[in-house]
């Protein structure tokens, strides 16, 4: 099989989301009406956290505009993650129907198959949404200066942060070449720790910063890209140079996720549920 170019790769890639966009606008209401939800469950989460917060100047010398700044990491490296990365989040439904077994017959990277067949607009925006708009109403109150070296690191931590939370995902779909369905474990590693990196990693007793840090490290998706910007008295707790590596978290963890992606490859067995 020959080996595709860099360049013959992004054209596809290009191919495959535009072909993604026309199948969703097909279905415009209904889409718009799934990014609004999406937009509506988020923001309602974020209006809790606000009510809560508003109650106090600050919580362990983090004022208001610095946590909303923090969780703004999350929206936007989320929402770009499921633009990207999609298929990951949806493989074990792939396998489960068959779809996984045409893409072993293609002469295309497995991988990039998967990435490439799904972009989750409503996703992509609803989420996106709601991180644009934390991150205008925090970025330039919380005494950023906003120059061009901090403007790329910005860019790195938000491509490093969905580059992990990719690799979580994919860690748990790897499973799916065993037991098929893995949505449960997926749930269980993902969205407990998504909704536990929503607050500072200092307010946390140590064996859950341990988890963060060395574990599922969500802590590189918003807390440490955070205090390269704030330097928080509580960034003291942490060996400093934990607030430059959220993409060099992201090239590893993807790395070593996907060698035992493809020891799966190498025992998957069909489901026989394909419908192609």
């Amino acid at each position: 099989m020959r080996k595709h170019t860099f360049a013959e790769m992004l054209t596809l890639f290009y191919y495959f989301t535009k072909l993604t966009l026309k199948t969703t606008l097909e279905y415009k209401f209904d889409r718009s009406l799934i990014t609004l939800a999406i937009f509506c469950r988020e923001m309602i989460s974020v209006i809790v956290m606000f009510l809560i917060l508003l109650r106090f100047l600050h919580i362990r010398g983090w004022e208001l505009n610095e946590l909303m700044f923090l969780y703004s990491f999350l929206f936007l490296s989320y929402s770009l993650f499921v633009f990207l990365f999609a298929g990951v989040r949806d493989f074990d439904g792939m396998v489960h129907s068959g779809e996984f077994d045409r893409f072993l017959t293609r002469p295309l990277g497995l991988l990039f198959q998967i990435i490439a067949s799904r972009v989750d607009y409503p996703a992509t925006l609803g989420h996106g949404i709601v991180g644009i708009l934390l991150f205008m109403n925090t970025a330039f109150s919380v005494g950023i200066d906003w120059n061009l070296t901090n403007i790329i690191f910005y860019i790195l931590a938000l491509l490093g942060g969905a580059v992990i939370q990719a690799s979580i995902f994919m860690l748990s779909a790897c499973f799916s070449f065993w037991s098929v369905k893995t949505e449960n474990l997926r749930n269980l590693i993902f969205f407990n720790s998504r909704r536990i990196a929503g607050y500072p990693l200092s307010f946390y007793p140590g064996i859950i910063q341990k988890l963060l840090i060395y574990m599922i490290p969500f802590s590189f998706v918003n807390y440490f890209p955070t205090q390269y910007f704030l330097n928080k008295a509580d960034a003291g707790q942490f060996w400093s140079g934990y607030v430059y590596l959220t993409p060099v978290v992201g090239i590893v963890m993807f790395g070593i996720v996907y060698t035992f992606w493809n020891y799966g490859v190498k025992n998957y067995t069909s489901t026989g549920n394909s419908m192609y």
